[in-house]
């Protein structure tokens, strides 16, 4: 296989790990959100951090893969952190922006509100940009440094 082929794979593999990565993060800060306000266990926000810590480190054993993932979210994360309402327009152009939360949103549960787009949580406490800035940073270091995922 060609190093173009691999690279355009790698980016290919990013933008596709983009839409998890994004959806779980949001969906791990909304049950957080609501382990807080109901003072309960939080076992959901577990296991979506553990799905999107998964995604990331396969990623970064793939620098084409960590970018085209890691700049999107680092960008994210920085239009939330300086332009807050820019941010919530884009993200009201998302899918499932306008159905009432995600596809495994529970009707009527707290964290599952219309006026919210997805990926509000996430983006304005900050972990979008730290998973993006991760990946990014994670693509640049040198191979050896990079992943026990990467050989």
């Amino acid at each position: 296989m060609t190093p173009e082929i691999r690279r355009l794979m790698g980016t290919f593999t990013g933008l596709a790990a983009l839409v998890p990565v994004y959806y779980l993060t949001e969906a791990a800060a909304k049950a957080l959100r609501t382990s807080h306000a109901t003072f309960g266990p939080a076992p959901a926000a577990l296991g979506y951090l553990a799905a999107v810590a998964v995604i990331v480190a396969l990623l970064t054993a793939w620098p084409p893969a960590a970018l085209a993932c890691g700049l999107p979210l680092a960008a994210a994360g920085a239009l939330f952190a300086m332009d807050l309402d820019a941010a919530l327009g884009l993200a009201g152009t998302l899918p499932w922006a306008r159905a009432g939360g995600l596809p495994w949103a529970q009707p009527g549960a707290p964290w599952a509100e219309l006026g919210e787009p997805p990926g509000t949580l996430a983006g304005t406490s900050g972990l979008y940009a730290l998973i993006g800035a991760l990946l990014v940073l994670s693509a640049l270091l040198p191979a050896r440094l990079r992943s026990i995922l990467s050989g």
